[in-house]
């Protein structure tokens, strides 16, 4: 929470210093995107790496990069050689380590809490990321106004330090978790929580509704600061003090979830918060008086906060482990991206039409957006149970291979009843999206011509070592669903599952 006070500090004197160096609307937005603007370039590294390496090392590692950053843009303010695109590219490799950081440090909240616990640590999370939201933004304003926004930066980088000793003091039960060792190529990980996120539908729901919120949410935050400035006549502490009313109706919001929870579903919630938004949006277009808008700001952090901890929670709790950070990152890119691009659209769409008429225009699409993604469906995801099953039977390998060779092609052969035939060829496309998500890069399901009822379901892998970690990925859903596939099964026993590895040349 002291790290997140420095960094709403730091985001407070960034946007106020370029309204001071270049009062462009186009370039006080750019200063929120060269804050997520680096999710698009290293976000899905930044999961692959969270589940491939030591996470508390690679948390050391950017928050120490995140530091320095700070530090320079201190340091270069203070001695008044710092100019808008200093302050940018700067901005900029805050934001590389901020993104480095985040799937790893969501990734790592199942080793701090027992897993029953897990939605109420994501809450907990949340609240004092929205405490510090709360006090950040008017501490950050009342600096830069008594003292500049270079000691804003500077206080930023020395609260990266008592991350750092956190970080570097704890260790991780070696017995409940232990540290997941892979052979994987950072490259062939990305590429397997790519096709992970694309063969999960359930995951292509909270991406769909994050990014239709965040890209016309983004307008309230990035134009922000000149609402403040032009149309209210405030200086930097009266924009911190809007900022820190955004955090406290976030702190409602969190405080109110649980009740909100009982009475309503995940669905009905996140899509009322997102018209709420958009109502807040729109009514900001019309509201002169600094007091109107503060409250308008507290019911905003109210359905900001409802927003993302419902769609945070459901992405934390549908995946399982050994592609967390992964599928976090492709979310974090979701959102943060979204956040950059608009930021961009509405700061152009404000250079030309105004501050108020862009408000209003990112209120009505968010009112689209909550009617668009309305049946995109969240309730139930939660209910997966991600755990690894355990059920696949060690496959043999007796002929003499490296264990990255490959590809490997498994064939599993069923004897169904002919006029079960359509219902056992549904049922098996459930079981292609299990095959393709977990590392299979064909699949196919062929029946004897010669003998009716008489199937054979294909896939290759890679490499025999993708196929061992293959064993390794299923969940007790997955079992499920193959149970539930395996009923139409007629022979003696389990279908017949046979591997062939490819020759040597």
């Amino acid at each position: 929470m002291v790290s997140n006070i420095g960094t709403w500090m730091q985001n407070v004197g960034a946007a106020w210093l370029m309204t001071e160096l270049a009062p462009s609307a186009l370039l006080v937005a750019l200063v929120q995107t060269a804050t997520n603007l680096p999710v698009f370039l290293l976000g899905v590294p930044a999961g692959a790496a969270g589940d491939l390496f030591n996470r508390r090392k690679l948390l050391l590692v950017t928050q120490g990069l995140m530091l320095a950053a700070a530090a320079v843009l201190g340091v270069t303010t203070l001695t008044g050689s710092t100019g808008p695109w200093t302050l940018l590219w700067l901005t900029f490799a805050l934001g590389l380590g901020a993104t480095m950081n985040g799937p790893t440090w969501q990734a790592i909240m199942p080793d701090l809490v027992p897993q029953a616990e897990l939605p109420a640590a994501i809450a907990l999370n949340s609240v004092g990321f929205n405490l510090a939201r709360a006090v950040g933004p008017a501490l950050g304003g009342g600096v830069v106004a008594a003292i500049g926004a270079g000691a804003a930066f500077i206080l930023n980088a020395v609260s990266f330090v008592g991350v750092m000793i956190v970080l570097y003091l704890w260790r991780r039960d070696p017995v409940q978790h232990p540290q997941p060792i892979s052979t994987e190529r950072i490259g062939a990980a990305i590429l397997a929580g790519m096709r992970y996120v694309r063969f999960a539908p359930p995951i292509h729901s909270v991406l769909l509704r994050s990014s239709s919120f965040i890209i016309s949410a983004s307008a309230l935050w990035s134009l922000l600061p000149l609402v403040a400035k032009v149309e209210l006549h405030r200086d930097s502490t009266g924009y911190g003090l809007l900022l820190g009313c955004l955090g406290v109706g976030s702190i409602l919001g969190a405080l109110m979830l649980h009740r909100l929870r009982q009475l309503f579903s995940t669905d009905i919630m996140a899509t009322a918060a997102v018209a709420l938004f958009g109502a807040v949006s729109m009514l900001l277009a019309y509201l002169a008086s600094f007091g109107a808008v503060a409250l308008a700001l507290v019911v905003a952090g109210v359905a900001w906060m409802t927003v993302n901890s419902t769609l945070t929670t459901v992405t934390q709790t549908s995946v399982p482990a050994w592609v967390r950070a992964r599928a976090l990152a492709v979310y974090l890119l979701a959102f943060q991206g979204a956040m950059a691009v608009g930021s961009v659209i509405w700061g152009a769409v404000a250079t030309r039409v105004g501050l108020r008429t862009a408000l209003l225009c990112a209120g009505i699409a968010l009112l689209i957006a909550a009617g668009a993604t309305f049946r995109l469906r969240l309730g139930g995801l939660r209910e997966l149970d991600t755990r690894p099953s355990g059920h696949w039977p060690e496959p043999i390998l007796v002929v003499e291979r490296h264990e990255e060779h490959g590809p490997v092609l498994v064939t599993v052969e069923y004897s169904i009843d002919p006029a079960s035939a359509r219902e056992f060829a549904s049922a098996m496309q459930l079981m292609r999206r299990i095959r393709r998500r977990d590392g299979a890069l064909r699949w196919g399901l062929f029946e004897d011509a010669a003998t009716p009822g008489r199937f054979i379901e294909t896939y290759v892998v890679e490499s025999w070592a993708e196929h061992l970690r293959q064993h390794e990925r299923v969940t007790i859903s997955d079992r499920e669903t193959e149970q539930r596939a395996f009923a139409f099964h007629q022979g003696s026993g389990r279908p017949k599952v046979t591997h062939w590895i490819a020759g040597i040349e």
